[in-house]
């Protein structure tokens, strides 16, 4: 099983004197774009007032600027160190031991905007780019990535994806056509047959989840195998609209 995660907007900041290396991180096929895509906005942010206005940026979120400018030569962290928010919150992948680290390490891809797909270890820096910006030089971020991340992820050849990403990330890395996958929602049961989807509980629950996978480490091929081992897990999860599993909150 392959789980796709969204970025979050939130970062730890710091990390380790390791500067990026792009050639480190998971799907290298993806090297042209992430090079194009970094040398875009290292180039935007070498003026503060027009990347502050591309990045839609307040006065308070200016200093993120200079994260941007330094991406190449800036201290990293596993990404899923990086993020925070509430879905890394609960999570939590810094509290669990060297077993389930791996296990996210080889089953979790997190989309972020400036470098594509990255694995869950991968060693990245701070930054600042939200999916729906446009950086001058380029194509939309959807255009620069969809296809070759399509194309990575079909020669990746996961037997089953669990897709977490919110739609505007999930437009930068399309699940290629032919692979088994599964869009996840939380929602509520109303208790007459509907359910809602849920918001802030929606990043909980999935962050929960992938930690519950991460302590477990199961073998999951398909979609019917994740639910039966959530309902073993005391989850309630189950097929919904074609394409996706609801989980009950």
């Amino acid at each position: 099983m392959l789980i796709l995660l969204p970025p979050s907007e939130t970062k730890r900041p710091g990390g380790r004197a390791r500067a990026l290396d792009l050639d480190a991180l998971a799907l290298p096929q993806l090297l042209p774009q992430r090079d194009a895509v970094i040398d875009a906005l290292v180039a935007l942010c070498a003026d503060e007032d027009d990347a502050a206005r591309v990045l839609k940026l307040s006065p308070r979120q200016r200093g993120e600027i200079a994260d941007n400018a330094a991406l190449r030569t800036a201290p990293t962290l596993p990404a899923v160190d990086r993020y925070t928010g509430v879905l890394y919150d609960a999570l939590d992948a810094s509290s669990l031991g060297g077993p389930e680290r791996r296990w996210l390490g080889a089953h979790v891809l997190i989309q972020s905007a400036p470098f594509g797909l990255v694995g869950a270890l991968d060693a990245i820096p701070a930054y600042r780019l939200a999916a729906g910006t446009s950086l001058p030089g380029l194509p939309a971020l959807r255009r620069v990535w969809a296809d070759a991340t399509a194309t990575a992820l079909a020669e990746a050849a996961p037997r089953f994806v669990l897709d977490l990403r919110s739609e505007a990330y999930a437009a930068l890395g399309p699940v290629p056509a032919g692979t088994r996958t599964a869009y996840l929602r939380v929602v509520t049961d109303a208790g007459d047959g509907t359910v809602r989807a849920l918001n802030h509980f929606n990043k909980h629950a999935k962050g929960d989840l992938v930690r519950r996978l991460a302590t477990g480490r199961p073998r999951i091929t398909n979609a019917d195998a994740l639910c039966a081992w959530a309902g073993e897990a005391g989850l309630v999860l189950r097929p919904g609209a074609p394409g996706e599993l609801d989980l009950v909150v």
